[in-house]
This record gives structure tokens, sequence and C-alpha cells, in this order.
């Protein structure tokens, strides 16, 4: 028995509870399944109208879930776990009581707010269970997404025989209600969280421009090209203003510059090729079971006995669950990360050539859930492990968002393939023998591009081992302390780029960093009380470092980078100071940086400029000469001197 939130509650209850919000995020996709084919009918639409039952879930779901993710970090995980909750229970009440196209969109975008809920509540494990937990639970919660995805088919379609559509959204109304309260009594709030003003601007821009994209990548093929290309303009558009606004904001919505580090930005690339292959074994497998013989590939069976057969599927995702913990604790990130991707390939291979039984096509299904379930258990800790403490959600959330397109793209590519490799049995239209292998072959390729994105992601010693808290009666004020504050540049100086505060230990081992604002405010987070040493950092000026002692759970401590970087030297004529003598510093390309005249003495001084080769240029008017060197400027302060002879120009 651990205390946790002031209460006495088993561990495992709260990752149980946090588990099973995390199940209901595939529920809320696949429990519709089994009743695409008949919303036509019920609510009284065409086919291409129906399809949007499922798209504006996922258009939602992408949208929101980087958005509730920031929120998370800034106003508290717990909080926004209950908010996506409460929203899907308030969607599938209003898809249950009402009975038109109208209501059925309005329910579906709320039930859209469901995936949130992943990496929130990954985030949220990180931040209050003991490091030797952490990296199972991480497992687990990932794991029971598959898991959900294999149950809804069976369910969906026992509840819709049974009782109704209407009962469909019944379920998840009632298990969404019962899982709040699960929350509000069992979870507690995370004691981290980043301060600041929300970045109103910049979600706006971000949600036009990313549904345009989606809309794009889902509904090309309905639609005629003057409105792709209109839609595409609007991508185009879109991100060429958020990018920059993103990057000009004191606190924005995605801090891209983290984003774009090599640990994240290459965790994430792979991990769209992973969802590629994972999402294809939850969309090729139905098919293959199903098919007729006839077909060349199919076994004819029927849609019950599909649903059935990827159960094991899921459920193997949770049973891996601690072993890929444990590696994760002996291997890393990285190494689980090309296991998990080399592991797919093989399946997929399998896949090609066995699948003559149905205990084949199982067999092949739960490989490639091996695989995944390895791949979606380091995908959080490498991120995790590679942003600031108090943008862990919002990290995860990002990384949610690029599995969410691989499951677009992936699903369009389908869908092509069912339109032009198809064959006719009995009237209806299946995807060929040949297009089975392609989608396997193609998943095959994503796993293998996936594992080689994975092999350069950089090995990091700061793992969620050795950053975490370090305590299972972590408490809001108790095993943690926030410190937060303003990196101040000179007298006043205005910030160019965001400085950079890094915490270590007094034995040199990192424990949180931050990228402060462009008015210099951070904030980050401490194991606990105690004495830690403070760098920080920002571009032109020499790195400021001081020992702090932290007493409380909530510190400010400010800082002052006062040694400005710079370039100076002195330029001479006959062996004397040339004073009045005009310096032109450019760079070796020809954009000219900058001017600056000689003082009495012959000297000048000019703020470092950014690293590269340069060329300082000295001009004396009064003589009508002029004389260059060439250096390379790097991040130390660096000296030029110049010297004239003659009065020749040089």
């Amino acid at each position: 028995m651990d205390v946790i939130g002031g209460r006495r509650m088993p561990l495992w209850v709260t990752t149980a509870v946090l588990a099973l919000s995390g199940m209901v995020t595939s529920l809320t996709f696949t429990l519709t399944i089994a009743l695409v084919p008949a919303l036509p009918s019920i609510l009284e639409v065409s086919s291409n109208d129906a399809s949007w039952v499922i798209t504006i879930t996922l258009l939602t779901s992408s949208v929101v879930t980087p958005i509730l993710s920031r929120m998370a970090d800034m106003y508290g995980k717990k909080k926004m776990l209950i908010a996506s909750l409460s929203t899907l229970v308030i969607g599938s009440i209003i898809v249950a009581t009402g009975d038109t196209f109208w209501t059925m969109l309005v329910g579906r975008s709320l039930q859209g707010f469901a995936p949130s809920l992943v990496p929130i509540g990954i985030s949220l494990l990180r931040d209050i269970l003991p490091r030797e937990r952490i990296s199972s639970a991480v497992a687990m919660m990932s794991g029971t997404v598959g898991v959900g995805t294999a149950l809804g088919l069976p369910i969906s379609g026992f509840l819709y025989e049974h009782f109704g559509w209407q009962a469909v959204f019944v379920f998840t109304a009632v298990l969404g209600a019962a899982l709040v309260v699960g929350i509000l009594f069992i979870v507690p709030e995370s004691p981290v969280q980043s301060p600041g003003a929300f970045d109103w601007t910049g979600t706006l821009l971000f949600s036009v421009a990313l549904t345009a994209l989606l809309l794009v990548i889902s509904k090309a093929g309905q639609w005629e090209l003057a409105v792709i290309l209109a839609m595409v303009g609007v991508v185009a558009a879109g991100f060429l203003t958020w990018v920059p606004q993103q990057l000009k904001a004191n606190n924005p919505m995605v801090d891209l510059r983290t984003m774009t580090r090599r640990p994240v930005l290459l965790t994430n690339i792979s991990s769209f090729f992973v969802t590629t292959g994972t999402f294809a074994n939850y969309l090729m497998t139905p098919q293959e079971i199903q098919a007729p013989i006839e077909s060349g590939y199919g076994l004819g069976e029927s849609a019950l006995v599909a649903g059935l057969a990827m159960i094991p599927a899921g459920v193997t995702q949770v049973v891996i669950a601690p072993l890929s913990g444990r590696l994760l604790d002996a291997w890393g990130g990285r190494t689980v990360l090309l296991a998990g991707n080399a592991f797919m390939v093989f399946a997929y291979l399998y896949r090609i050539f066995f699948a003559d039984a149905l205990w084949m096509v199982i067999l092949g299904s739960v490989l490639v859930s091996i695989g995944t379930g390895l791949s979606f258990a380091s995908m959080p800790t490498l991120i995790m492990a590679s942003v600031p403490r108090t943008d862990t959600a919002a990290a995860n959330g990002i990384n949610s968002l690029i599995r969410a397109m691989s499951m677009s793209v992936t699903s369009a590519l389908v869908a092509l393939l069912a339109t032009v490799m198809a064959v006719s049995v009995s009237g209806q239209e299946y995807l060929s023998s040949n297009a089975m292998v392609f989608c396997f072959a193609v998943a095959a390729a994503s796993g293998l591009v996936g594992a080689g994105v994975a092999f350069f992601i950089p090995v990091d010693t700061r793992t969620l081992e050795s950053d975490c808290i370090q305590s299972a009666k972590t408490d809001a004020g108790h095993g943690v302390a926030l410190i937060t504050g303003r990196v101040t540049v000179g007298d006043g100086v205005g910030l160019v780029r965001p400085p950079l505060v890094n915490l270590l230990t007094l034995d040199g081992a990192q424990v949180d960093w931050a990228r402060a604002d462009l008015q210099g405010r951070y904030s980050a987070v401490l194991p606990g009380p105690g004495r830690y040493l403070m760098v920080a950092n920002t571009a032109g000026w020499a790195p400021q470092t001081q020992l702090i002692d932290v007493h409380g759970a909530e510190t400010v401590i400010d800082i002052t980078v006062t040694k400005q970087l710079v370039l100076r030297g002195r330029v001479t004529a006959d062996g004397g100071p040339l004073e009045g003598a005009v310096i032109v510093l450019s760079r070796s390309e020809g954009a000219l940086v900058g001017s600056v005249r000689t003082d009495v003495q012959g000297r000048y001084e000019v703020q470092l400029p950014p690293v590269g080769p340069h060329i300082v240029t000295a001009i004396d008017s009064q003589a009508n000469r002029a004389h260059s060197r060439k250096l390379v400027i790097g991040v130390q302060s660096t000296v030029c001197d110049l010297k004239f002879q003659g009065l020749a120009s040089q």
C-alpha cells in the first residue's frame, strides 16, 4: 500500500484506472466499425456522407489531442483527463438519444476528445510513480489501446445485434462515466505544471491547417481537383504562418525547437512507420479472414469470427507489457524500439507466406502485436527522456498526432488499393490477392524504415530511471520541487533566442532542463528540496552558472547572464593605432552583418555574430586603403587584429 495524493491507494489501482481510460481511446473508433454498413439506412444518408461518422472523430482527435496535452502540462493532467472523458460521455449521450445525421456528427466529434487520454495518462504516470514502476506502467497503458481495438469489434457487434445501435453509445457513456468517477477519487493530480498563458493564436492556426491537411488525406478521392488545390493552399498558408508564430511565441503551443531535437524528431518519424504496420494489422486481418475463398486468399469466415480472431492480438500487447518494461530498464528505449520494428518486419514476412488457415492468420496478427507492444512502450519513454519535464504531455500529444497521421495515410492507401486492385466475387468487391500481399510488403517495409530511423536515435544517459520522481510517496508539495524564475541578460538587453536552463546535481547528473520564453521566464522540476547547479545559456552570451538551494515545493530563482561574447580586435597602421577606421563584418557568402568604427586606440568590438565563416574588413578612407581577413566564428569570444603597412590598398 502506498500513499498517493494524500490517500492510501495501491499503485496498481491507479495504473489500472489510467490504463482502462486509455482503452476507451481505441473503443471510441472500433465500436463504430460494426455499424458502418448500416449507417446509411440508420441515418438516411448516402454511403459517402455516412463515412463522415468515422472521419469526424479522427479529425477531432488529431486536432484536439495536442491541444489538450499542452493544456494538461499547464493546468493539470488530472483536470484534462476528466475533461476529455466527460466530453466523451456527453458525445455518447448525444448520439444515443439523437437519431439524425447531424446529432451523430456532433456526438462523434465530441467523442474525438478521448484519444488525448493516452499521452496525458502516460505523462501523469511518469509524474506520480516511483522510478522502478514507470516503464512497466507506460507499457501497460500503451498495451491497453490494443485490447480496446480488439474488443471493440465483437462488443459492438453483440450490442448492435441484440439491443440496437444506440446501445453501442450507451455502453461508451456508462464506461466513460465510471472512469470519470474512478479518476476523481483514485488518481492524484500531478505536482508538475508549467506556468504561463496558453497560446490561443497558435492553437487556432494549427487547428485550421491540420484540419485541412487531414481532409485532403482522407477525402481527396471524393473531391474535385479545384477543391483539393484550395485545401492544399489552406494547409500551406496555415503552416507557413503557424511555424514562425510558434518560434516567436512566448509560450508556444508546440515548442518546435524541442520537437526538432534529434532524439524527439527521429522517435516521431519512427513512430509514423511503426503505426503504419500496426494499423495495417487491424485493417487487413479482418478482411483476410472474411474474404471468400474464391478471392484467392480469404478464409470465408463471418464477421463475428473475424472480430474474435483479433482478441489474441490485443491481449498480447497487455501480456507483454511487463516484459516491455523490464526490457526498457535493461536495454533502453532505442534498443527496444529497434527490436519492435524488427519483430514487425519478421511478422509481416511470415504473413505473406503463411495464411492458409485461421490459426496461421491469428498467429501472424499476434506476432505483429508483439512488435507493436515493444515499439509503443518505447516511444513515450524516449520522448519523455528528451524533453523538459514540464512539457511531457505536450510532447506525447505530438507523438499521438504523428500516429493519427499515419493511420490516415494507411487508411487512404488501403482505400486506393480497394479501388485499383480489387476482385469481384458474387457481386461483391474485395481486395485482390496481389493487393493483400502488397499491403503486407508495405507494412514490412515500414517496419524496416522505422528500424533504420530508430538506429540513429542517440543513446542518452538521461533516462526515465535516472530523472523520475524518486519516491512512491509523491504528493503535491512533497517529493518534488517546482522552480520558476526569469533569465535576464546584461542590463535588460532584449533576447534574440529563448535561453536554456539546465539543472544538475552536484555530481553532474541532469535532473531537468527548460527552454525559457522570449521574456526569459522558465519553469523546471526537481526531484525534491536540496542543492543543485543551474546553468543558463543564451545565444551571444557566455553561460552563467550558480548554485541554488531549494527548500520548498515551489521556489522562484532568477539568474542573470552577465558576460557578452564579442568579436574584438585592434587595427594598426605602420605600427600605430588607426582611429576612425570602418570595420565591416560580413558572412563569407556576402551577407552584411554590421559595421563599427575603431576608437582612439584603434580598438573595435561587436557582438559575436552567428557561428560560421566570416570576413572582417578594415577601411582607412583617409589613406584610401583597405584590408580583409577571413576567420571562422565559433561559440567563444574571438580576437581579430588587422594591420596596414604602406600606402597601397590591400
